[in-house]
């Protein structure tokens, strides 16, 4: 009875849990004299049988989130770097393509397609910020791994065949700029892409990232310098004109199917998790879960990226409307033959504007490919992975990262055609999103998973929509091969 009155008394009670906690201080000190962060930690909590608890109702370590709001570009999250990689030189290409063949008459698809692109955004942004996982750790631990494997290598070989073109890409733009040989200018950007990654932490790599996301805004540049009719601009924006012939249709397809991208899926799940461990939430039982503000601030950190892509996308379409399709240019293949283009209508500036953009989005660009998948398999076969860890730390994550990056390059010397390789990687993105988004759509409707925090009316609404979309334009593909 006295044991118990004791333990009662509030003042003795916080006198004995402050000593407790002192002591454990003092031997994490002791085990860890350097400061060095922990390795444990990584996305699926390195556990060996699936949790029995719903995940919002694991108790959750309360470390301070102000701390990546103290300047301007720490109040955007990993985001505007998803965004950004969104406008890789393989989609600027696409969309460059949009312009040039069809003029101003598909701008309306631009604000249509946001909704979509946001909604499935933040749908991986709640999953790895409320199970503290990223997607293939969940589907690891709650899911069958045969479901997760195919997933896992298509995700791989689509993107080392994007992250080829885009180093391709990234060396025909510099040409534009600096006669030096595309030969060098690859190989000088892969061993820079890697050094990066390698020794470069999370925090330092989130700041360069986001200072290279900037370079875009060079496409909003070069849209003005193109000087065109705003008034039709407008027209196309508003008033959507549908033209039922393939080719038409064919371009909806791809301008879909090219902004929502698989690989943004599992790299925005897995930033999220980076995030809860750069502010020190390195165990999964202390990332569980979310609250509302947090929430509302990826939600507003997602559509922020969002719009910022989107609006880069609009300002592509209308550059090379106003220029090639009015000059008669319709037939262009990639960003590099946009940019060359552009030279002798818009403008040296416009031009080089139009290089600095695929160069400076290119180099942020291709760690997300390569990297993407280095977090699933991490995921996927339970190994050590943060881009806050050492190479030596978290071998096979690494050497995911840096095999990628070198085959990658070498896809560029080894005489592979760099468009029909683009066009085979779309086509398996493509088919990959719909069964992705499907199983981004029952995860965040799973309440073993998300607890309180499934989906909303509206925000199923919106992901089933994604959903059906992506699936259509994935059926039309295939109809347009067999017809």
């Amino acid at each position: 009875m006295l044991y118990l009155d004791c333990w009662n008394n509030p003042f003795v009670s916080s006198f004995v849990i402050a000593k407790l906690a002192n002591l454990l201080s003092q031997d994490e000190k002791l085990s860890n004299p350097l400061g060095k962060r922990p390795l444990t930690g990584e996305a699926t909590g390195r556990a060996a049988q699936r949790p029995k608890r719903a995940a919002a109702a694991v108790q959750r370590y309360s470390a301070p989130v102000t701390s990546r709001m103290r300047s301007v570009l720490g109040l955007l999250g990993p985001s505007v770097v998803t965004g950004a990689a969104d406008d890789d030189p393989c989609a600027i290409g696409t969309y460059a393509k949009t312009g040039a063949a069809f003029g101003f008459s598909l701008l309306w698809m631009v604000p249509l397609v946001f909704p979509m692109i946001a909604a499935s955004v933040y749908l991986s942004s709640k999953i790895g910020m409320v199970s503290g996982m990223g997607i293939a750790g969940v589907l690891r631990n709650y899911y069958s791994r045969w479901l997760l494997y195919p997933v896992i290598a298509a995700l791989l070989v689509a993107n080392i065949i994007g992250a080829a073109a885009d180093i391709g890409a990234i060396a025909a733009s510099l040409r534009l700029i600096m006669p030096i040989p595309a030969s060098l200018i690859i190989i000088a950007v892969t061993f820079l892409i890697i050094g990066m990654l390698t020794w470069g932490t999370y925090s330092r790599l989130q700041k360069t990232f986001k200072w290279l996301a900037l370079a875009l805004f060079a496409y909003v540049g070069a849209g003005f310098l193109a000087n065109p009719d705003w008034t039709v601009v407008g027209m196309g924006t508003a008033l959507p004109r549908l033209r039922l012939n393939a080719d038409y249709l064919g371009m909806i397809v791809a301008m879909i199917g090219t902004s929502l991208s698989p690989y943004l899926f599992f790299w925005q799940a897995s930033q999220e998790v980076e995030e809860e461990m750069a502010i020190g939430r390195h165990h999964v039982w202390q990332r569980r879960g979310a609250s509302d503000h947090e929430l509302r601030y990826a939600a507003f950190d997602v559509n922020a990226g969002m719009i910022f892509s989107c609006l880069i996308i609009y300002f592509i379409v209308v550059c090379t409307a106003a220029t090639l399709f009015r000059a008669g240019q319709h037939n262009i293949d990639s960003a590099y033959a946009a940019a060359q283009a552009l030279r002798p209508l818009a403008g040296r500036a416009a031009a080089w504007l139009f290089a600095a953009g695929v160069v400076g989005v290119g180099i942020l660009a291709v760690p997300v490919l390569t990297t993407g998948p280095a977090y699933a398999l991490a995921e996927a076969f339970d190994w050590k992975h943060s881009l806050d860890h050492r190479p030596e730390h978290a071998r096979q994550f690494y050497a995911v990262i840096i095999v990628s990056t070198l085959v990658a390059m070498g896809l560029n010397f080894v005489g592979i055609n760099p468009i029909h390789a683009l066009f085979w990687a779309g086509v398996v993105e493509g088919l990959l999103t719909p069964p992705l988004l499907l199983m981004i759509m029952l995860i965040t409707n799973n309440p073993e998973i998300m607890g309180k925090h499934v989906n909303s009316r509206a925000l199923n609404v919106l992901g089933w929509l994604s959903t059906a979309t992506t699936s259509a334009a994935a059926v039309g593909l295939i109809w347009s091969w067999i017809r």
